[in-house]
């Protein structure tokens, strides 16, 4: 179903709006977010989200509301996965709480426009060459057996490819300044480390966003229910990082029920000319994995803790 032009202002006229009013109204003031206010701000972007869900089930029907409702729950589920790479990287840059906001709403805005050039790339490679969507379910399939191993990772700001790039053209200043991403040394212009970190966040999401947008192409390409699906998960990101951050180590098997969702999905790519999974039987096992992965690592203490 072909969604009309207006439909694409008007929802992302929605988008800048409530950026706007984020940067420019509840959060004008650096400051450290509280626990509170950021479950307050996670229930509002996934009631938003469902409100969403319910227009376009009243407007397109069912089939696209399932849709939707389940491309939202695996970029959400992949988010969270997202928020264990974020404190490692926080954590190694010695970034305070109180200027990690700034950092998350300038990096969201990058990964918006990241997930619009590839979502359409995405969409017209499968609407072309039919077989990219072997290479889509193949790559899924190696990044969900992949992310078995991952628990481990480390975060090597010197090895990243970005990072490096930029040192060359720009010299970067030892400390903070506030929450500046520039500063000045004397007559120079220099980045501080805020910067850096944002960097490391862009390019970070790049990487997530070849694994996520591929895993909701297996579900719909409709380009209207992709994107509006990707936006709410990903704008509702911050205020789950701040929610969660204290506690997201509790969930250390939801790494392994990911893992299984993206293989699942990228066998669906794999055989969807022999057999096409109904999308409400994608949708309950992605719901039940996710789920029991949360409630297995809360019942099941972590060895390696």
């Amino acid at each position: 179903m072909e969604t009309p032009i207006i439909f694409w202002i008007l929802f992302n006229l929605f988008v800048l709006v409530m950026l706007a009013l984020d940067l420019g109204v509840f959060h004008r003031k650096t400051h450290e977010v509280s626990v509170k206010e950021a479950i307050t701000w996670t229930a509002i972007w996934v009631v938003m989200a469902m409100i969403f869900n319910g227009i376009i089930y009243f407007w397109q029907g069912k089939q696209p509301a399932l849709e939707f409702f389940t491309g939202y729950l695996v970029e959400k589920a992949l988010s969270v996965d997202n928020i264990f790479v974020f404190i490692m990287i926080f954590s190694y840059f010695q970034i305070p709480a109180r200027l990690q906001h700034k950092v998350l709403f300038w990096g969201i805005i990058g990964a918006l426009l990241m997930r619009v050039i590839f979502i359409f790339a995405g969409v017209a490679l499968l609407n072309k060459f039919h077989f990219t969507i072997y290479i889509f379910g193949a790559l899924l399939v190696f990044t969900g057996i992949k992310m078995f191993n991952h628990n481990g990772a480390q975060i090597e700001p010197d090895k990243n490819p970005v990072l490096r790039f930029f040192r060359r053209f720009m010299k970067v200043s030892p400390q903070l300044d506030g929450d500046k991403f520039f500063t000045r040394q004397g007559s120079e212009r220099v980045a501080t480390p805020l910067f850096l970190v944002l960097l490391f966040i862009e390019t970070t999401d790049l990487i997530f966003a070849v694994d996520s947008i591929p895993a909701i192409l297996a579900i719909t390409q409709d380009q209207f229910i992709v994107y509006t699906s990707n936006v709410f998960a990903i704008l509702g990101l911050r205020s789950l990082y701040f929610a969660l951050a204290g506690i997201v180590h509790k969930f250390w098997l939801l790494s392994y029920g990911l893992a299984i969702v993206l293989v699942f999905v990228g066998l669906k790519m794999l055989i969807i000319d022999l057999y096409k999974i109904p999308i409400e039987g994608s949708l309950i096992f992605i719901a039940t994995v996710i789920a029991g992965s949360v409630i297995l690592s809360l019942k099941i203490k972590n060895k390696k803790a």
